[in-house]
Order: C-alpha cells, then sequence, then structure tokens
C-alpha cells in the first residue's frame, strides 16, 4: 500500500489540486459577468409557452444534454438538438414559441451557426452560453450570456475542461433561477421524480418514519418542571411533549423556554408543566406525505414537527433529518 507521506509527494495529486482550483476560480469568475443579459435569459424562458431547445456540439453538446435534463426535472420543459441533425430536418421540431439555448465557448462552431438562420426565421429565441460575447454566435443572438474563461485546466489549453464546466455551472444558475421564478416546490419535484430512492423517499408518509413510542420525549400533563427537564435531557432533543391520560397532545416546552425562565430568575422547578408549555406545537398529520411535510417545514422555517393522528392523538414526532435519511437510505418502519 501507498502511504500517506508518499501519496503527498505523487505530482497527480498536485496536478489535481491545480484543476480543481483552475475550475473552481473560474466558476467565482462568472459572478461578476452577470448582468442583465442573465436577467432577461430567464424572463425570456419564463414567459415562452414553448421548450427551451438546448444545442450544441462535441463537450458543449454534452454539457446541454445535463442542462436538458436539469431543467426538465425542475419544471421548465426542454429537449436536446444535436446542429448536424438540425441541418437534415430536425429543425422541423422548433416553433416559434420555442427558446433556443446555444451553447459554444468559441461561438465559432460552424455546425452550430449554419443553422442559426433558421433557427431565427422559425421565430424562436435564441440565447448564447459562449466565452465570446463578440463572436458569430454572439452577434446573432438575441441574449448572450458570457461564460468565458481565463485559461483551461488543461495544460495545454485545449480540451475544454473549465469552459466546459463554467458553461455547466451557468446553465445550472438558469434552471434554479426558473424554480424560484416558477414557485416550483418539493411536491412538483415529487412528481417528476417517482422512481428511484428520492421517489421513494418523497412518496413514503410520515408514519413511515417518524421517530415514536419509548423515544419520543413525553409527560403527562400536571408534571413537575423539574420531572419534565429530566425526561428532556433523557430524551437529549430539546423538547418535551405534554399529553393527557388518552394522548391527546396538549403542549410542548423547549430547552429554549426553559433558558428564557432561567434568565429571569423564575422559581419554576415544582410548578406544573402545564403553566409554561406553549399550547399549539407545530403539528403534521401521520399521513401526510414526506413531500408535504417539506414543504410545511419551509413554509414554518422549522426543522422538527409533532405527529398526531386525525384525534389529536400524539403518534411521534419527525426531524427533516429523518426525511432526508442523514445521507443514508430510507428506512420504512414496519
Amino acid at each position: 500500500m501507498i502511504g500517506h507521506s508518499a501519496m503527498e509527494k505523487d505530482p497527480s495529486l498536485n496536478q489535481a489540486k491545480d484543476v480543481l482550483k483552475i475550475e473552481a476560480e473560474s466558476i467565482l469568475r462568472l459572478i461578476d459577468k452577470l448582468d442583465d443579459q442573465f436577467v432577461r435569459a430567464v424572463e425570456t424562458i419564463y414567459a415562452s409557452k414553448g421548450r427551451v431547445i438546448v444545442t450544441g456540439i462535441g463537450k458543449s453538446g454534452l454539457v446541454g444534454k445535463k442542462i436538458v435534463a436539469t431543467l426538465t426535472s425542475t419544471g421548465t420543459p426542454a429537449i436536446f438538438l444535436h446542429p448536424v441533425e438540425g441541418m437534415h430536418g430536425d429543425l422541423g421540431i422548433v416553433t416559434k414559441d420555442d427558446v433556443i439555448l446555444a451553447i459554444s465557448n468559441s461561438g465559432e462552431t460552424q455546425e452550430l451557426n449554419a443553422i442559426l438562420g433558421s433557427l431565427r426565421d422559425l421565430g424562436a429565441s435564441v440565447i448564447a452560453l459562449t466565452g465570446r460575447p463578440d463572436s458569430t454566435l454572439g452577434l446573432a443572438s438575441d441574449i448572450v450570456i458570457d461564460v468565458g474563461v481565463e485559461r483551461e485546466a488543461c495544460p495545454f489549453g485545449l480540451a475544454p475542461t473549465s469552459s466546459s464546466t463554467a458553461a455547466l455551472a451557468m446553465g445550472d444558475a438558469l434552471a434554479v433561477a426558473l424554480i424560484q421564478k416558477r414557485n416550483f416546490n418539493e411536491k412538483d419535484f415529487f412528481k417528476l421524480h417517482p422512481g428511484g430512492n428520492l421517489g421513494a423517499r418523497l412518496r413514503a408518509r410520515v408514519r413511515d418514519i417518524m421517530i415514536r413510542g419509548n423515544q419520543i420525549p413525553k409527560v403527562q400533563t400536571q408534571t413537575a418542571m423539574k420531572e419534565a427537564i429530566e425526561e428532556m435531557d433523557r430524551k437529549n432533543k430539546g423538547f418535551v411533549l405534554v399529553v393527557d391520560r388518552a394522548g391527546t397532545l396538549l403542549g410542548i416546552l423547549t430547552d429554549g423556554d426553559v433558558r428564557r425562565l432561567v434568565r429571569r430568575g423564575a422559581d419554576f422547578l415544582d410548578r406544573p408543566i402545564d403553566d409554561y408549555m406553549t399550547k399549539s406545537p407545530k403539528t403534521i398529520d401521520e399521513n401526510a406525505s414526506l413531500a408535504e411535510t417539506i414543504e410545511v417545514m419551509q413554509r414554518m422555517e422549522i426543522t422538527t414537527l409533532v405527529v398526531i393522528n386525525g384525534r389529536n392523538r400524539l403518534k411521534g414526532y419527525i426531524h427533516l433529518h429523518d426525511i432526508l435519511g442523514r445521507g443514508g437510505t430510507l428506512k420504512i418502519a414496519l
């Protein structure tokens, strides 16, 4: 095995670090290039009644296909058009309601520029992602987003590296801006991702992954504050729930509530928890979907919800980390 010190001396590690630094710096420099052209691009795509038709060739084409995947998965209809196929009949998919997103670092890609006139004749708006706004592509486009980089990470300055990364990052920026513009939320995302681990996670119900049973920090109504705080410490969740004998949820006491009482110098340890609890905890029904639960958490700006049933009986609690699986696989409680 290669020791840690030997690995540090390996020139490939230094080369890899240089590549990552160059590409990271290239993306950061895009921030200063953002201007009204980006805003116009977002507005044009948002107002369009058609699709975003992404086109490019070579590495730009590969970047374009990824941008298409990101757009379509986040609520913006998009398809990829290969420039060469476009010259041989595939321009028939383009309508005047579509928006063209043309990608070329040099702006002088012959196959791409060859179809620009036809695209304009069809009435579609053209947005260019290029490293040279004054290129043939830039001058022929309605909107130009500058994705130019100072240098490629390739030691010869030939292979598209920093430039393709920059174009990809700008495509992500467009997609995310459109997410905000469309008010696209977790429910919408779930509808477009019914399969895989993500789909399973969002399709699951609160009852499938909520924390339940003895793991719930809870006490009975009229319990002394001292005992309630001890229960909070035992379960180490930062709160304790209050229920009656039937299990009906009555309130919640948080560690923040206790700290505020201590700062006030209040004599509260022997008092019943009912005197200090919040009587309207934020709740979610056990049958709600995880997609809906995330939406509620975002709206309320909280990360934990108390889980109840239709009769306001305490069933458990759920934290955002439980929904996201703490980076692991979704665990369904059976």
